[in-house]
């Protein structure tokens, strides 16, 4: 089964109500240009999950950054899953590198969250990727294949589960690998989920992220095994949002 793929926009710690105008931009213009092969999704910061999925137009789906691992509780400060679906929700972002890096997950916490995402019945988006470090030692793919054997639930699908490769050096630097690396780390993780999931690691989608913009984007998204983008910066304009959406068009 070949993975349907998916343009997903991490806005991260960006944007106020006003920034639902940028949301309705999109839309028209992904009505203008036509149809793109491809899905698209938008993961503002919790403020404004239930507004943009209540004006979210057809087309574009709306997740959020993180939850916790927990249905509901004592958890101050912290959001759910079930709180996420309940706003109109319907992935989640779990893993990031900045979630790993300042808040110190590990990738049993990650699984842990993605196990709350799949529990109601939600998509998660899991994160992998290296440092700068990890990769000037040569150890790039011991990390990656370690966080995601490790990341991913036993009863991961390709329908309730999706990988994101970002390496860390590369988001928001303006850096980004070759696509021959870029194909090199995807590949590593296809023929991993084959060897764990069987004929089903076919299926799941493998997101590459790390300062994708308009200029790069079909080359990226031409690399082996890479099936969408996971976007930061770029994906708070409408336009740049739509130039990378553009890879997936005729």
């Amino acid at each position: 089964m070949k993975p349907t793929a998916l343009v997903a926009g991490n806005w991260k710690m960006n944007g106020l109500a006003s920034s639902q105008a940028e949301l309705e931009a999109l839309a028209n213009l992904l009505k203008e240009g036509g149809t793109a092969d491809c899905d698209v999704l938008i993961c503002p910061p919790f403020t404004l999950v239930a507004a943009f999925a209540a004006a979210s137009a057809a087309g574009i789906a709306i997740g959020a950054q993180d939850c916790h691992t927990a249905k509901n509780g004592a958890h101050t400060g912290d959001i759910s899953a079930e709180m996420l679906k309940d706003a109109g929700a319907t992935y989640v972002i779990v893993g990031h590198s900045e979630r790993r890096a300042d808040h110190g997950e590990s990738n049993d916490l990650v699984k842990a969250k993605a196990e709350a995402v799949h529990a109601e019945g939600l998509k998660a988006i899991v994160c992998v990727g290296e440092t700068e470090a990890e990769r000037d030692a040569g150890r790039t793919l011991d990390v990656v294949l370690g966080q995601v054997a490790n990341s991913l639930p036993a009863a991961a699908t390709p329908s309730n589960t999706i990988v994101a490769y970002e390496p860390v050096w590369a988001i928001g630097t303006g850096r980004t690998p070759t696509t021959d690396d870029v194909a090199e780390v995807h590949t590593a993780i296809r023929e991993a989920l084959n060897e764990r999931f069987g004929a089903a690691g076919e299926g799941f989608a493998i997101l590459y992220g790390g300062s994708v913009k308009p200029s790069n984007a079909h080359e990226l998204m031409a690399a082996a095994n890479v099936n969408g983008a996971l976007v930061g910066g770029a994906s708070l304009k409408a336009t740049d949002f739509n130039g990378i959406i553009d890879a997936y068009r005729n």
